[in-house]
C-alpha cells in the first residue's frame, strides 16, 4: 500500500512540476509552486490545482467559458458603439490611453462629472441618495454583501424602488460573500430583486475557479449614474472594527458617457451569472449626456484577458510621471516589474509617497509587504502607515491623472481577480485627491529608514519568509 501512495505521489509531482514549467509565467512564483508541490505531499499539489494554474496560459479546463466571454466582447462591446472619444495632446496620455483601450476594450470619453467620496459614511450617504433617484434599473455588483446596517439600508430603498417598478438586479462573488445566509438572499429575491452569484462554488468546478474571484464593486443607477471603487457593503466602513478601526476607503461617483462603459462591465458579468441576455436590449444603453468636464477611462481587467491590465496600467502610470506619484494601498506586493519601475522612478527624481496601513486583516500579507520597505527607502520614496486600516486603492501623477478602483498592488489584482478601475484625467480631479492623500499622510506615521533597519530579528526573518510566497499570494 505504502508502494502505491508513493507512486501516485511522484506521478502526482511530476505531472504537477512539467505544467508549472510549461505555463509558469513568473519565475520565481513558479519556482515557489515546485518547493510546495515536492516538499507538501498531495497538499501542494492539490494548492496548486486550486490556486497556482496560471489560467492565461493553461486553458484547458476552462476553454469553453474563455471562448463564450470572448464572443460576448466580440459581439456585445462593439455595438453602441461610445461617443464622446477623446484625442488628447500629450503623447504620453495618448499612449497610455490607447494602451488601456486595447488590453480592456473601453476608450477615454469627455464631458463626465466626477465625484471622489473619501469614506466609507460618504460614500454610502452618496449611493443611498442616488439610489433614491432612480426610476427604471439599479444593477449593483460587490465582491462583499455582508449583513448589517448597509445591508437593510439597501433592503428599505430597494423595497420603495420595487413598489415604484424599479428594476433591481444583484450579482456578488461566491467567495467573497460567502458567509451571507442563504435567508438574506432570499429576502431580496422575495421583492422580486434578481439576485445570482458570479462563478458560484459548485462541485466539479470549485477546482478551477475558487481562485479566479470577481473583486469588483459597481453600482449603476438607470445607465445614466455609476459608482466604483473600493467599498464592499459592509459596516466595517462605518463602525470601529476591533484592532483596524474604521476601515478607511475611497469610491467615486460617475455622472456621464463613462457610465456606459462601466454598465458593459457589470453587464457581462451578470450574463455570465445569469445566462440571460436581458441587459443586452438598446433601453439599457440610454444616450448619456454631458455632466461636466472630466475624460475619464474605464479600466476593466480577467483573469482570461491575454494581457495583465491592471498590471500594464500601474507600470505605465509609473513610467509616465514627471514630477510625483502618491500611492495608496492595502496591499502593496508590487511584482518585479512594478518593483523596478517605481525604483527607477524614484532614482529619476519623481517624488513617490506610499501610504499603507499600520495593521492588516492579513498577517501573511502584512510581513510581506514590510519586506519592500527597506528598497523603497533607500531611493527615497516616503512611505506613512495609516492608524485605521487603509482600504483604498489610488494612484495620482503629476496633477494629471488620478486612477481610483478595486485593484490591488499585488499578483492576485494583476492576474487571478476580476477588477475595475477608473482612470480619470482631469487636473481637478487630481488636486481634490493629491490633498485628500497629502492628509491622510498628515495623520499617518512616516516611516524611516532607520527605524525600519532597527526592526527585530523576527521581524526581518517572518518578512523574508512571508516574501517567498508574495507570488503565490
Amino acid at each position: 500500500m505504502l508502494t502505491i501512495f508513493i507512486a501516485i505521489y511522484i506521478i502526482t509531482v511530476l505531472a504537477t512540476v512539467v505544467s508549472i514549467v510549461l505555463y509558469g509565467s513568473d519565475p520565481s512564483r513558479s519556482l515557489g509552486w515546485i518547493l510546495v508541490v515536492v516538499f507538501i505531499p498531495y497538499a501542494g499539489g492539490i494548492s496548486y490545482l486550486l490556486f497556482g494554474i496560471n489560467r492565461r496560459e493553461f486553458k484547458i479546463f476552462t476553454l469553453k467559458r474563455i471562448l463564450e466571454r470572448r464572443l460576448y466582447d466580440q459581439k456585445f462591446l462593439k455595438q453602441n458603439s461610445i461617443d464622446n472619444k477623446v484625442v488628447f495632446k500629450s503623447s504620453k496620455k495618448t499612449k497610455l490611453a490607447l494602451l488601456l483601450e486595447k488590453t480592456s476594450q473601453f476608450p477615454v470619453v469627455e464631458g463626465n462629472a466626477i465625484t471622489i467620496l473619501n469614506s466609507g459614511a460618504n460614500t454610502y450617504k452618496t449611493i443611498f441618495d442616488k439610489l433614491e433617484l432612480a426610476k427604471k434599473f439599479i444593477h449593483i455588483q460587490f465582491y462583499i454583501l455582508e449583513e448589517g446596517v448597509i445591508l437593510d439600508r439597501l433592503y428599505d430603498i430597494f423595497k420603495r424602488k420595487k413598489e415604484e417598478g424599479v428594476e433591481i438586479r444583484i450579482i456578488y462573488d461566491a467567495l467573497g460573500s460567502f458567509w451571507l445566509k442563504r435567508k438574506i438572499i432570499k429576502r431580496f429575491k422575495a421583492l422580486g430583486i434578481e439576485v445570482f452569484p458570479v462563478m458560484p462554488l459548485k462541485f466539479g468546478t470549485i477546482l478551477f475557479s475558487i481562485n479566479f474571484r470577481n473583486h469588483r464593486k459597481i453600482i449603476i443607477i438607470d445607465g445614466k449614474i455609476g459608482f466604483t471603487g473600493g467599498v464592499n457593503i459592509s459596516d466595517k466602513y462605518i463602525s470601529s472594527q476591533p484592532e483596524l478601526g474604521i476601515w478607511d476607503d475611497k469610491h467615486i461617483c460617475i455622472e456621464g458617457p463613462a457610465v456606459d462603459s462601466l454598465h458593459k462591465v457589470f453587464i457581462k458579468d451578470y450574463y455570465f451569472a445569469s445566462n440571460s441576455e436581458h441587459l443586452f436590449q438598446d433601453k439599457y444603453h440610454p444616450k448619456i449626456k454631458k455632466s461636466g468636464h472630466a475624460k475619464t477611462q474605464i479600466v476593466a481587467s480577467e483573469p482570461d484577458f491575454d494581457h495583465a491590465t491592471i498590471l500594464y496600467q500601474y507600470l505605465s502610470l509609473i513610467n509616465i510621471a514627471n514630477t510625483y506619484i502618491y500611492i495608496a494601498n492595502p496591499y502593496f506586493m508590487p511584482s518585479k516589474p512594478l518593483l523596478e519601475g517605481i525604483k527607477i522612478a524614484a532614482l529619476g527624481g519623481v517624488k513617490i509617497k506610499l501610504l499603507v496601513p499600520e495593521k492588516s486583516d492579513s498577517v501573511l500579507a502584512a510581513y510581506s509587504m514590510q519586506s519592500y520597505f527597506k528598497e523603497l527607502l533607500e531611493v527615497g520614496i516616503e512611505i506613512y502607515k495609516s492608524s485605521n486600516f487603509l482600504h483604498s486603492k489610488i494612484i495620482i501623477v503629476d496633477n494629471e491623472i488620478v486612477s481610483i478602483g478595486s485593484g490591488n498592488f499585488d499578483y492576485r489584482s494583476f492576474e487571478q481577480n476580476f477588477e475595475t478601475n477608473a482612470l480619470i484625467y482631469d487636473k481637478e480631479v487630481a488636486i481634490k485627491a493629491s490633498n485628500s492623500f497629502l492628509k491622510n499622510c498628515e495623520k499617518g506615521n512616516l516611516l524611516t529608514l532607520e527605524a525600519h533597519n532597527a526592526r527585530l530579528f523576527y521581524n526581518k526573518f517572518l518578512e523574508g519568509l512571508a516574501r517567498l510566497f508574495t507570488p503565490l499570494l
